[in-house]
This record gives C-alpha cells, structure tokens and sequence, in this order.
C-alpha cells in the first residue's frame, strides 16, 4: 500500500495552531472524523492518547506518527499536519514536533499497520523528505510534496 493513498486534501494540513500534544491529537480526530462517516471522533481520540501513554509516537527530527488500530473502519486512513510552530511531543531526541502523519489502520490490520508504520519511518528519517514536506506553503501544495515523497 502506498502511502500517498492513505491521504486526503481535507486530511493534509499546513499551518496548523497546535498549541499541545492534548489538543493536536483532539483537532486531527475530528478533523479525520468529519471526513469519514464511519469514525467517531472520541473513539479515535481515545485511541490514540491510550497509544500515547504506552510512549510518544514522537520518533525524533520534529517527526511524530500517532497512530491506534480502530474498530469499524475497513482501510487505513492518513492525515499529514504541519504544525505552524512546534509543540511538546515528549519525542525520543527531546525535540518539539511539527510533522506529524496520522495513521489509523483495521483492528485486525497488524501486519499492515507494522508495514506502514515502517514505511513512514522510513521516509521522515530523510531530511530532504522532512524539508520538502516542511517548505510547502499551503494545504495543496503539501499534498503535492507529499505525493511526491511518499510515492
């Protein structure tokens, strides 16, 4: 699965006001949620600050990528944010996060969440890929940079 497949404009976003990990988490849940029916934004929510708690999803370099298996839906989904200036993710160098790449995958999809887990740690270990992705200027021209990079 490629994951440029896993986007959606409404669900790639530049200049986003993070303010905390708390609250990021809370916004992308509704903002993944209002773009597919089938997903309740609490549930989601509740997914992901439970995966938080078992250690930050903040894999360093200003990267993060929650991610939580969820109940109900038939495919993985993405959303790709670029925080407007970097918060707190408690991110294993320390470093505050401004990428970050929402993974949702199948309750039952573990070896295909481990796959693009890896993948996209894969990608955001390049710093040319993190300095594209940070340099776009607009919502659409982050969703090129990324069908660009996540090929």
């Amino acid at each position: 699965m490629s994951i440029i497949s896993l986007l959606s404009p409404e669900r790639t976003l530049q200049h986003i006001e993070g303010g905390s990990k708390k609250r990021i988490l809370e916004f992308v849940s509704n903002i993944i949620a209002e773009s597919n029916g089938s997903i309740v934004a609490e549930d989601l929510f509740s997914g992901l600050i439970s995966r938080e708690r078992l250690g930050s999803t903040g894999i360093g370099e200003g990267v993060a990528i929650p991610h939580c298996r969820l109940a109900g839906i038939t495919e993985a989904i993405g959303a790709l944010i670029h925080l407007s200036e970097p918060i707190d993710f408690d991110a294993i160098d320390n470093r505050p996060v401004d990428l970050l790449f929402f993974l949702l995958v199948p309750e039952e999809a573990c070896e295909e969440h481990l796959n693009i887990l890896g993948k996209l740690a894969e990608s955001f270990s390049q710093e040319a890929i993190r300095e594209q992705l940070r340099k776009a200027d607009s919502n659409t021209h982050l969703l090129q940079v990324a069908s660009e990079v996540f090929n």
